[in-house]
C-alpha cells in the first residue's frame, strides 16, 4: 500500500492502471512500464524515472515473483484492491473531498501545465485521447 501511494506521484497514470500494474510489463533496465491501457484502448509507454525505477526494485523482492507489482493481500492472484490506497490516504489525513489517488494526476497536469511543458507532451503522458479519435495516442 505505502509503495504503491509513493509510486503515484511519478508515474501520474490512472490509479487503476497502477494497482493492476504486471511485473512482465515493467522493464527496469531500460527504464519503461508498457501496458494495454484499458480505457482508451491503447499501448502506453510510462518512462520511469530513476526514483520510480528504485521504488520497484525495493518492492521486487517481496512480489517480483508474481503476476502484480501490487498483489492482493488474499494472495488470491488478484491486484490489491482499489480502495486499498483511499484508506492509506485517508490514514495519513486526507479526506477524499481533499486528496484521491486520482487527484495526483490532476496536481501533474497542473504543475507540468504551469512550468509552461507541451499541453500536448502531458496528455499524452496521461494517455488522454483526442476528441474525435477512438483508438489512436495523441
Amino acid at each position: 500500500m505505502q509503495t504503491e501511494l509513493r509510486l503515484l506521484p511519478y508515474l501520474f497514470q490512472r490509479p487503476g492502471e497502477i494497482r493492476q500494474m504486471e511485473w512482465k510489463d515493467v522493464d527496469l533496465a531500460a527504464r519503461e512500464w508498457r501496458y494495454f491501457v484499458t480505457k482508451t484502448e491503447v499501448q502506453h509507454i510510462v518512462p520511469l524515472s530513476r526514483q520510480a525505477v528504485e521504488i520497484l526494485e525495493s518492492i521486487k523482492p517481496l512480489t517480483g515473483g508474481g503476476q502484480y507489482v501490487f498483489p492482493s493481500s488474499r494472495g488470491d492472484g488478484r491486484p490489491m484492491s482499489d480502495g486499498t490506497v483511499r484508506t492509506a490516504l485517508k490514514s495519513l489525513g486526507y479526506e477524499k473531498d481533499v486528496m484521491s489517488a486520482h487527484g495526483f494526476r490532476t496536481t501533474a497536469s497542473t504543475l507540468l501545465n504551469e512550468q509552461g511543458w507541451s499541453p500536448d507532451a502531458i496528455e499524452r503522458q496521461l494517455c488522454h485521447i483526442a476528441q474525435g479519435s477512438s483508438s489512436r495516442r495523441l
